[in-house]
C-alpha cells in the first residue's frame, strides 16, 4: 500500500468511529467555516469515507447557511447605518467620526475587480478564488445588492465549486490513489 493510500485508509479508520448520524453534521460544521467552505469540508468528508454526494450536500448546506446568516447580519447593520445616515441628513445632529482608512488586502482588491467587471454573477463565482464566500457576500450586501440577488448567486457558486471539487476529489481517489 503506497504512502498516501495508507494515511487516507488510517483516516478513514479514524473517522469510521464517529456514528453515521454525526458524520454529515460534522462536514456541515466545517462547510461553515470560512477559508474551509464548501470545497474543503467535503474534500474531508470524502476522504473520510462518507459518500461524496452526502459529503457535498451537507459541505455546501454548511457553507449556504453561513453565508445566509452573514447576508442577513450584514443587510441589517447596511439598513441602520442608511437610516442614521438619512436621519442625519434631515436635521438631527447624530456625529458620525471617519475611521483611518486600512489599505485593502489583495484578495478583497481582486474581488472589487471582478465584481466590476462581471458584476455580481461574476463576482460570486469568480470570489472563492480569492476571498470566502461569507466575506464575499457581506461585501456585496454592504454594497447594496440586494439580498435575494446575493443569496442565489452565492448559492450556484457553492453548488458550482463543491461540486467541482466533490468529483475531482472522488475521482483522484478512486483512480490515483486506489482507495
Amino acid at each position: 500500500m503506497n504512502p498516501l493510500a495508507e494515511l487516507v485508509q488510517n483516516f478513514q479508520d479514524l473517522v469510521a468511529q464517529v456514528p453515521e448520524l454525526v458524520k454529515p453534521l460534522i462536514v456541515m460544521l466545517a462547510g461553515a467555516v470560512p477559508f474551509v467552505e464548501g470545497e474543503l469540508a467535503a474534500t474531508v468528508g470524502i476522504v473520510g469515507g462518507i459518500n461524496p454526494v452526502l459529503a457535498a450536500i451537507a459541505a455546501a448546506i454548511g457553507n449556504f447557511v453561513s453565508v445566509l446568516l452573514v447576508v442577513m447580519l450584514t443587510s441589517r447593520a447596511r439598513t441602520a447605518v442608511v437610516d442614521r445616515r438619512n436621519a442625519s441628513a434631515h436635521g438631527a445632529t447624530m456625529v458620525m467620526e471617519a475611521e483611518p482608512a486600512q489599505p485593502e488586502s489583495k484578495g478583497r482588491v481582486r474581488f472589487r475587480k471582478w465584481l466590476v467587471r462581471f458584476g455580481v454573477p461574476g463576482a460570486s463565482i469568480l470570489g472563492p478564488l480569492a476571498i470566502p464566500t461569507q466575506i464575499t457576500s457581506a461585501m456585496l450586501v454592504a454594497g447594496g445588492t440586494s439580498r435575494a440577488w446575493v443569496l442565489l448567486w452565492q448559492a450556484i457558486a457553492i453548488v458550482l465549486w463543491t461540486t467541482v471539487t466533490t468529483i475531482s476529489v472522488w475521482a483522484a481517489l478512486t483512480f490515483l490513489v486506489g482507495v
